[in-house]
This record gives C-alpha cells, structure tokens and sequence, in this order.
C-alpha cells in the first residue's frame, strides 16, 4: 500500500478506532503505530502528528476506555427513577458485562502493565472519575436516607470496586473455568454486599412478611 501524508480532521479518530477494533482481538502488548500507518495507509509522520509514541496513544485510549466504561456502567447508579437497590443490582451486573465484553481493553484499564500512565491521567478521587464517583454518590445518598450504614463512604467504595474487579478479572483470565458460574457468583457477591452496606433497621424489616421485597432486586 502507497502511504500518503494526508491529515484530516478525523484521522486521530481513526487511529484510535483502529487501536480499539485490535485490542478487541488481540493484547495490547502487539498494538503499534506501525499497525495504525499500515491500516490508514499514511506515514509515520502523520501518526506522530497526534500521538509522539506508543504511550501517548496508550494514554489516549485508557482515557477514552474509562469513558467508555463510564457510560456502560454509570447510568444505572445514577437512574433515581429505580431504586437504590436496583441500582446497585444493576451496575455490578453492567461492570461484569463490560469486563467479559472488553477482556483486553479491561486489562488496559485496571492492569498493571500500565498503572504509571493511567495514575496520570485518572484520579479516582476526581468528583468525575469514570463509575467511581458514581458509586461513591450512590453510597452517600444510601446513607443519607437512612438504608446504608454511615461509615467511610470512599472506604466503601473500594471495597465494593475491588470485588467487582477480583471477580471480573477471573472470569475474563478463565481462573479455573469460573466463567460459567460467573452470574451465580454475581449474584452472591451482591447479596454479600448489601447485607455489609444496609442497617440493622432494614435488615430486621426485610425480615418482616411486608418486607420481604426490599433487598431483592427487580432482575
């Protein structure tokens, strides 16, 4: 293929796409710009025009990956027509999902290969970092109304992100085939969680014959 050293408007866009449609197949580990010149048919030096090295479009992608994630998995923390219980419910079924539909972009975004590059461009104190703060705002409105115990709310968080992320890395490394049992573990996991967050008022009246739908989600 004859390259060509034409730049327009949306050739970054096409850079990244083609990055994302390789992860999609292969690791990220074999992604180079060479692989992005080849594809777009354009030099070297119209790819050094967006990105100056393979980190910088590592930077780029993990950036658009998170916000990508972010529109997965957030809306349903944030969707107050449900309930906070199905809110929840429904997250940590959308992280799992993602996770399983994006194995090696999820890898990108959580893994330690790339850690340096992702602390310096996410912040997950950030009032926007991607799915992050919207769980923590969730918490915090849970607690505020009296369902969740009043403890540290980011404490929490992690807590809650680290399971999702222990479980979902599992399933999409294939530990020991728990793939197959991953919506079973799912469901425990949530049911572990809720009874860790919720108070002993709302235990006692999920125990009670009106209350037995309150901390069971509308699957």
């Amino acid at each position: 293929m004859i390259k060509n050293d034409y730049h327009h408007g949306n050739l970054k866009d096409d850079f990244l796409k083609i990055a994302f449609d390789f992860i999609a197949k292969e690791d990220v580990e074999k992604l180079t710009l060479k692989i992005l010149s080849d594809a777009t048919g354009t030099s070297r030096s119209a790819i050094y025009r967006h990105f100056s090295s393979k980190e910088e479009l590592i930077e780029t992608m993990i950036q658009k990956g998170f916000d990508d994630f972010d529109t997965f998995v957030s809306p349903s923390l944030k969707d107050k027509e449900k309930s906070l219980i199905d809110r929840f419910y429904l997250s940590a079924k959308a992280y799992l999902e993602f996770a399983k539909q994006n194995p090696n972009l999820y890898r990108l975004l959580f893994g330690n290969k790339y850690a340096k590059i992702r602390e310096s461009a996410i912040n997950i104190k950030d009032d926007d970092c991607s799915g992050f703060a919207s769980l923590k705002l969730a918490i915090e409105e849970g607690q505020k109304s009296g369902i969740l115990k009043k403890e540290d709310s980011f404490m929490r968080t992690i807590l809650i992100w680290s399971s999702l992320h222990g479980l979902s890395s599992l399933v999409i490394d294939g530990f020991m085939d728990i793939d197959k049992m991953s919506d079973e573990l799912c469901e425990s996991m949530f049911a572990d969680m809720l009874n860790n967050l919720v108070t002993n008022k709302v235990k006692f009246l999920s125990n009670m014959p009106f209350g037995d739908g309150i901390l069971k989600p509308n699957r």
